[in-house]
């Protein structure tokens, strides 16, 4: 078995409920994905740091932010897989991160990296500078209209939770 295979399994059982099994499968994966996470070859990173999500690897958040200063957009992409993965009920890990988001969501060279930052950042707390961030870049017509989109949508969701308060 491979890790992108096992992490599939991995997703399976996460999303099941089924811990003990998730955590035994962790145990036997967790060398290979360190070793994955630091291979030269971006595809192998990518699919380590998308594993890292997919197996719930909360321990592994600090990894995760490596994943998202990679030079490789197929890395950070998966690195922001992870992280919205791994924050849908804990919203410590993005906002952990968020300057690091912010940066990513105002300025990668990466259109698909920029929307999947605008994406982790619906788990995170909200906070006006977020949302003020994401309402600029869905106001901006010079911004490709996907991330105008997916900006617009994660302000007014963000806009609610605080209302919602």
């Amino acid at each position: 078995m491979t890790l992108a295979e096992a992490a599939v399994e991995a997703d399976a059982l996460a999303q099941e409920g089924n811990e003990r099994e998730l955590s035994q499968l962790r145990n036997a994966w967790a060398e290979e994905l360190e070793s994955s996470a630091r291979s030269a070859d971006f595809r192998e990173r990518a699919v380590a740091y998308r594993a890292i999500g997919q197996f719930r690897f909360r321990t592994k958040t600090e990894l995760v932010r490596r994943g998202l200063d990679d030079e490789s957009p197929a890395v950070r992409g998966s690195a922001l897989l992870a992280l919205e993965l791994l924050s849908r009920d804990h919203p410590k890990v993005v906002n952990d991160v968020r300057p690091l988001l912010h940066a990513l969501v105002a300025g990668d060279g990466n259109e698909a990296v920029r929307r999947l930052g605008v994406v982790a950042l619906k788990n995170g707390s909200s906070r006006p500078d977020t949302i003020q961030i994401l309402a600029s870049l869905g106001d901006n017509d010079e911004q490709p209209r996907e991330l105008r989109e997916a900006a617009t949508k994660v302000a007014q969701l963000l806009k609610r939770k605080a209302t919602a308060k």
